[in-house]
């Protein structure tokens, strides 16, 4: 038997071991599913359709968390498949099991379900899941000419979605594109009453990386609103202005520990003396959380000093 010939009946046998639900999924047999050929790939999606909702999520969560731990693995194909899946919960899982994919050909796939997805969660997700091609688009790490493709669909959605969350998602992900029509987008939704559309667009305005934003951030930090200084301290720390940097300080003693730890982490970004400085007393703080934070923060001046080390970014939102 050939070494290929043995893999396909290793990988048949796991397959056909998954419809057993009594047996616990294993990780030595679930890593065997990592770059699944296009024939296992058929036999996998026929005995998926056997299992039940609740082994499904257990499957679809076990491999998302294996690729995690391990850049080896990549269980893409099998997520791609499930891009389409019936049940809503599995169509988020199989977004977040492609995050780290930078392969264009998700983009239109992406686009329909941001705007067909009968699931306003699942559209969200896909909106979000765009930002990486916008910013991966904005710094020709892909084909540029995806800018326009992404500049249209997500300012549609952001104009004409009903449901908050898209619209939200929708800005953030278009507004690494450094173009006038998506500034005006993120202005607009500054002006806006809704205080959650005006996180998003303090948000989005560090992802813009347009220093021009800077007055806008620097005042939101006095915001009386923990959500919008939040929002303003992570900004800050994206677009690296050193003049953020005393304004940031103060932010860093705030009642609420989120924004301090969100502040401290932004001054990590700037660096700088006076951030290094500063950063060096919080290790004294009483607070073990402010403590890590600022360990982490003198950590990314460090790797400041060294940019080759410096890792590609990560567009993942909290909730």
């Amino acid at each position: 038997m050939t070494a290929d010939a043995e893999r396909l009946s290793i990988t048949g046998q796991i397959i056909t071991g998954l419809a057993d639900e009594e047996k616990p999924l294993a990780n030595k047999q679930l890593v065997e599913l990592t770059d699944i050929k296009a024939e296992d790939l058929v036999f996998f999606d026929r005995v998926w359709k056997q299992l039940s909702p609740k082994r499904q999520l257990n499957l679809i969560n076990r491999l998302i968390e294996l690729a995690e731990d391990s850049a080896e693995l990549n269980f893409d194909a099998i997520f791609r498949h499930r891009l389409y899946d019936p049940e809503e919960e599995i169509r988020c899982k199989a977004i977040e099991g492609l995050w780290e994919n930078e392969d264009s050909t998700l983009i239109e796939p992406l686009i329909r379900i941001m705007q067909n997805d009968p699931s306003p969660k699942v559209r969200s997700d896909a909106a979000m899941a765009l930002g990486r091609f916008a910013m991966l688009a904005e710094h020709k790490k892909i084909n540029p000419d995806y800018m326009p493709l992404l500049c249209k669909t997500l300012l549609e959605t952001y104009n004409y979605s009903d449901d908050i969350d898209i619209k939200r998602r929708a800005l953030e992900s278009v507004s690494p594109l450094s173009l006038p029509r998506v500034e005006q987008a993120i202005l607009e939704a500054y002006k806006s009453d809704d205080i959650k559309l005006k996180a998003s667009a303090i948000f989005a305005m560090g992802r813009n990386c347009n220093p021009n934003w800077i007055n806008c951030l620097i005042s939101e930090l006095s915001s009386p609103l923990a959500e919008l200084r939040y929002e303003a301290a992570g900004a800050c720390g994206e677009l690296g202005e050193e003049a953020a940097v005393p304004y940031l300080i103060e932010v860093a003693d705030d009642d609420d520990t989120d924004v301090r730890i969100a502040a401290i982490v932004a001054i990590g970004k700037i660096g700088g003396d006076e951030a290094q400085g500063y950063l060096e007393m919080c290790l004294k703080d009483e607070s073990e959380a402010i403590r890590e934070a600022a360990q982490q923060a003198l950590d990314d001046i460090d790797v400041m000093k060294d940019p080759g080390s410096i890792p590609w970014f990560d567009l993942r939102r909290a909730e």
